[in-house]
């Protein structure tokens, strides 16, 4: 089920992002005694993230991680870990667990068993996946023409994007798509006259038409200028 709710701009999305995701939490706390929720990296989350964590949740039973991770260390700018700590765990009273993707290890292919290790603890599946969405269609770090595999049991992968690349840390397509709900945030004109071709186009190449495809799972966008 594919669901699309428009906004203004992205003050009135933030809004109504944070509010949608705090429900969905709430909703599987009472079902369960922890739950999780994944969040991603780029420029908007800052906008919703600080609004969410400011909701009257019982965060210390929620766990939360990355879609994907860059291999840079977790205090740059660049790394999504900083942003999650500095625009939300930080924004909290009671900060929630979080696990993060980044290790020591100087190549990501080396740190597998690690993560693997590290997102075992989350329980599973997914109460609620927040996802963005390249240009090109991409959603965490799994870019088009990128090969799924259906059978394995790892809960991450390597990553290098096509273009300007920069080894990323992902998690795994299965783990995204087996999501109890999943809301994916777009913003701006360009993204928003390419999400109306990705879904005219039903092209399986591209992994958010993949995900609409594949998932069984409830998918809210949220769309704003």
């Amino acid at each position: 089920m594919l669901e699309r709710r428009h906004y203004e701009n992205i003050n009135t999305l933030s809004t109504a992002v944070a509010d949608f995701a705090a429900d969905r939490l709430h909703t599987a706390l009472q079902q369960n005694d922890v739950a999780s929720l994944v969040l991603p990296g780029g420029s908007t989350p800052k906008f919703y993230l600080p609004t969410l964590a400011r909701l009257p949740i019982n965060w210390q039973k929620v766990m939360i991680t990355l879609s994907d991770e860059r291999w840079v260390d977790t205090r740059s700018q660049d790394s999504n870990e900083f942003l999650i700590r500095n625009c939300f765990l930080n924004c909290m009273e009671n900060p929630a667990r979080f696990i993060g993707l980044k290790t020591t290890h100087d190549h990501p292919s080396l740190a597998l068993l690690t993560i693997n290790d590290r997102l075992s603890q989350l329980p599973l599946p997914i109460n609620l996946a927040i996802l963005g969405l390249g240009e090109d269609g991409h959603i965490a770090s799994i870019f088009p023409g990128h090969p799924i595999n259906s059978t394995s049991n790892s809960l991450c992968e390597v990553a290098i994007p096509p273009i300007a690349p920069s080894i990323r840390i992902s998690l795994v397509f299965s783990l995204l798509a087996s999501s109890d709900h999943i809301i994916v945030v777009v913003t701006g004109q360009n993204k928003k006259k390419r999400l109306e071709q990705f879904i005219d186009s039903q092209d399986p190449q591209i992994p958010f038409i993949r995900l609409v495809q594949q998932t069984h799972s409830p998918i809210t966008i949220f769309e704003s200028n």
